[in-house]
């Protein structure tokens, strides 16, 4: 029997589209739990995914202090954050979470006809 070759799973070589990135952070986001560290590796993975020199020069960051902001092993400045998903085209976004159970959180509202006055 012959021997069986693994080799190490990398999340930034399966990231091809705007979409997969996009959504690869948003469920990172969402498992986080306030660990700002993963969310930085998160980040890093994405940037890997698209080039880290390109995110660098575009973030105005040199390619080895991206590297170390979002190698996971410490937390980067939010500013630095905001300037990296900037560069990577993204956008950060707030929302409610749905409370379980709930149908949704957002109430829409319905358009009325006007009232008849009555003559």
């Amino acid at each position: 029997m012959g021997r069986t070759m693994t080799t190490r799973f990398d999340v930034a070589e399966h990231l091809r589209t705007p979409e997969d990135m996009a959504a690869y952070l948003e469920v990172c986001l969402e498992e986080a739990q306030g660990d700002a560290t993963f969310i930085a590796k998160a980040l890093g993975d994405i940037a890997r995914a698209k080039g880290m020199a390109q995110v660098a020069r575009e973030a105005g960051l040199s390619r080895e202090s991206l590297y170390k902001a979002l190698s996971g092993e410490r937390s980067p400045g939010f500013d630095t954050i905001l300037r990296v998903v900037g560069a990577l085209g993204m956008t950060l976004h707030a929302k409610v979470p749905q409370k379980p159970g709930s149908r949704r959180s957002i109430t829409r509202t319905r358009a009325r006809a006007p009232k008849r006055r009555a003559a």
